[in-house]
């Protein structure tokens, strides 16, 4: 392919790590979408484009989770699952579910803020995937929503509700508005999207699981139904696997796109970006007559330079950029702000320092879907005997290189994983020498999230271990993380320095 071609055309994923769920408005000429955080703080992840291919990271709508008790400790599938994200009465408005707590929504006047607190709409048990609509035409608000049969029972159906124009409350109780079990071969149905379009109510809703489904559409005349359906999306003899849930947008030229997942293992749900026209009988066909494209012309809006969500961090004045979460509410004290660049993390005491999985303090970003390379400098200032910190490749399973202070008050690079149904870790490598407490720490991740762990304590890289696969958790790809912690005890336990974190993609092929 031709550099020429290249700038008209865009590849998918648009965006190729884990950005789940995603939904997406257009307000003007910019455009947003907002996706799943799941139990990472902040949540709610904003993303701004003006071409619907290049996006970066603008902030989140959610500083802390809530009820703040419940995650203060790692819950990673728990917490933020698929918002819908919405712009009404000059305000930006997201809904979403808690499967154990009920639906939430968040307001503020402008993308970056202020947001408001969470706001509990409605109560209950596997309430999730809510979307809201204001109906333009009449005034009326409605909300629609999935059910998660983990926590209530119930799946397979979509429960509409009449919805206080203020989304502020829900005005009844809500009835059954599309029951998946009633249509020959669905199952799983959830991820509702609604809207108005061309005098119909529309419910834009995926089925039949994340590694496997379709994109389903559903229309009536009236919000209460009846539906007709249609399979508007599907893999057919593409290689994108379960191809669905996600957003329709419309450009200011009358254009129509749409931006869904693809599940990918431990990279999690990386989004595709997909045409969308109508049919002669008003029904929208996604992508090239219902399946994904991998190429395709580029929007009909201007061009843009080329950008992504932030990876890199120097953390200048120990401040870490956007796209880093915390696999908890934080506490004070975990990070310290300082005059220099480097993020100086606090020694954590912890029990649970056997097993990274259960500490709120480790500070993650989301695994590159490219082959990469991902290195940082660590420098160990804690003199505590069994302090530590490292680089980490988290999931059901995880690995980790880092350094550690004997009780001799030496420092050894430590290189150590845990496997899945491991409650504790144990060496990958040969602890060596670390003088002067520092280290080059650096991930080679190739196809499948294979991942190579390697470290220079100064006398040259030196490879560790053997090859470690990444693994997602059940609906959260692997992530990056940092972190510093020691054994319980008494005191503060000292900190470790971390500077100059870098994420470098391997280059495709001109052609490719």
């Amino acid at each position: 392919m031709s550099v020429e071609q290249r700038d008209l055309t865009y590849r998918n994923p648009v965006l190729n790590a884990d950005w789940s769920d995603p939904d997406v408005i257009r307000v003007g000429d910019d455009f947003y979408l907002t996706a799943s955080s799941f139990g990472r703080v902040p949540g709610l992840p904003l993303l701004h484009s003006r071409d619907l291919v290049n996006w970066t990271l603008v902030g989140h709508a959610l500083e802390r989770l809530e009820p703040e008790a419940e995650f203060t400790t790692p819950r990673h599938d728990c917490g933020v699952w698929a918002p819908a994200l919405r712009h009404h009465d000059d305000r930006f408005w997201i809904f979403w579910g808690d499967p154990d707590q009920g639906i939430f929504q968040v307001n503020a006047p402008e993308i970056r803020g202020p947001w408001s607190r969470p706001l509990l709409v409605k109560a209950g048990k596997g309430l999730i995937d809510p979307c809201p609509l204001w109906d333009d035409e009449t005034g009326e608000a409605y909300l629609v929503h999935a059910w998660a049969k983990s926590r209530s029972g119930v799946k397979n159906r979509l429960t509409g509700h009449r919805m206080h124009p203020h989304g502020t409350e829900l005005l009844d109780e809500g009835e059954v508005i599309v029951d998946g079990d009633r249509i020959p071969g669905w199952f799983t149905l959830e991820g509702p999207k609604l809207y108005r379009h061309d005098g119909w109510f529309w419910i834009l809703a995926p089925a039949g699981g994340v590694e496997t489904g379709w994109q389903g559409a559903f229309r009536s005349r009236a919000f209460f139904g009846p539906y007709e359906e249609k399979v508007v999306l599907e893999q057919k003899d593409t290689d994108v696997n379960g191809p669905h849930q996600g957003g329709w947008v419309r450009t200011p030229s009358g254009e129509d796109w749409f931006l869904h997942f693809q599940q990918r293992g431990a990279y999690g749900r990386v989004v595709h970006l997909q045409p969308l026209r109508w049919d002669r009988e008003g029904w929208p066909v996604l992508g090239d007559d219902g399946a994904p494209v991998a190429v395709h012309r580029r929007p009909d809006l201007p061009a843009q330079p080329s950008a992504a969500p932030a990876t890199d961090d120097d953390f200048p004045g120990g401040r870490h950029g956007r796209q880093w979460q915390w696999a908890a509410n934080p506490r004070d004290g975990w990070a310290t702000q300082h005059s220099a660049d480097g993020l100086r993390l606090t020694c954590v005491r912890s029990a649970g320092a056997h097993d990274l999985r259960t500490l709120p303090n480790v500070l993650t970003q989301r695994l590159p879907g490219d082959p990469c390379t991902v290195e940082v400098d660590l420098r160990l200032d804690s003199e505590e005997p069994g302090a530590r910190a490292g680089l980490a490749v988290l999931g059901d399973a995880y690995g980790w290189i880092g350094l550690q202070r004997a009780t001799d008050g030496t420092v050894h690079l430590v290189h150590r994983f845990a496997e899945t149904v491991a409650e504790r870790e144990r060496d990958a490598g040969r602890p060596s020498p670390a003088p002067g407490g520092r280290a080059r720490l650096r991930i080679d991740i190739g196809d499948g999230a294979r991942c190579r762990f390697s470290y220079d304590t100064g006398d040259g890289p030196r490879p560790s271990g053997q090859v470690f696969a990444a693994t997602p958790w059940r609906w959260v790809g692997a992530l990056l993380g940092l972190v510093a912690l020691a054994p319980s005890g008494q005191g503060h336990a000292g900190t470790a320095t971390f500077t100059q974190f870098r994420i470098s993609i391997q280059k495709k092929r001109a052609d490719q």
